[in-house]
């Protein structure tokens, strides 16, 4: 999934008014924020396969410290556990705990079994949704649409910044996301994770957006 994580970031800000869009988009991507510095570092492998499913040409054959399960657990308590560190509340730390856990749960829907579950067992997950295009553009579009939709229920711009700033950034992630669809499959993974490592800038984006809005 892509926009079915963010989705997950926008609506989060319902449940959890006092996180940052940045910090709750920080939190449900952080695993594909991970990946592609383990891919550089050849600690991580995914090869492109045309055809592996409908939606994607990309063969993840081997991820287990950014998407095994065990692994996105750990990621989820270090994540709540910073941030409970640094803001002692408790409610908004447990929530980004499970956000990060949220990621691996819309994966486990996508992905074909490829999922590692635990270290040293050969058993991988995945319920394959990537294998139909019309039921990944309907599922994941249906969730982001929702997504936005409680978050511009949450907060109101406090000017024209929160307003078209936010906006910019939907349209941003749904031309991103069709390209990534309907476009030609990367030359080599290395393209893959510098792409990858921009999703950093939309983290800051977030950021950006929240702190030119407010709770309503």
């Amino acid at each position: 999934m892509f926009i079915g994580h963010f989705a997950l970031g926008f609506a989060a800000k319902k449940v959890a008014p006092k996180a940052s869009l940045g910090t709750l988009f920080l939190a449900t991507q952080f695993v594909d924020l991970l990946w592609p510095l383990l891919l550089l570092l050849g600690w991580e492998k995914v090869l492109i396969e045309p055809g592996n499913t409908v939606v994607t040409p990309l063969n993840f054959t081997h991820y287990p410290i950014s998407h095994g399960l065990l692994s996105v657990l750990i990621w989820g308590v270090v994540i709540g556990g910073v941030y409970f560190v640094i803001k002692k509340d408790r409610k908004t730390a447990l929530w980004l705990g499970l956000l990060v856990v949220g990621h691996w749960i819309l994966d486990l829907f996508s992905h074909r079994p490829d999922l590692p579950l635990l270290p040293g067992l050969d058993i991988k997950v995945g319920f394959g949704l990537w294998n139909s295009l019309i039921g990944t553009i309907l599922v994941e579009g249906g969730l982001f649409v929702f997504g936005v939709y409680y978050y511009v229920k949450a907060t109101k711009a406090k000017n024209k910044i929160g307003l078209w700033a936010l906006w910019g950034l939907v349209a941003f992630l749904v031309i991103i996301y069709f390209g990534n669809l309907f476009g030609p499959p990367p030359p080599s993974v290395k393209p893959i994770a510098y792409l990858g490592l921009f999703q950093w800038l939309l983290v800051i984006w977030a950021y950006w957006i929240d702190h030119n809005r407010k709770v309503k």
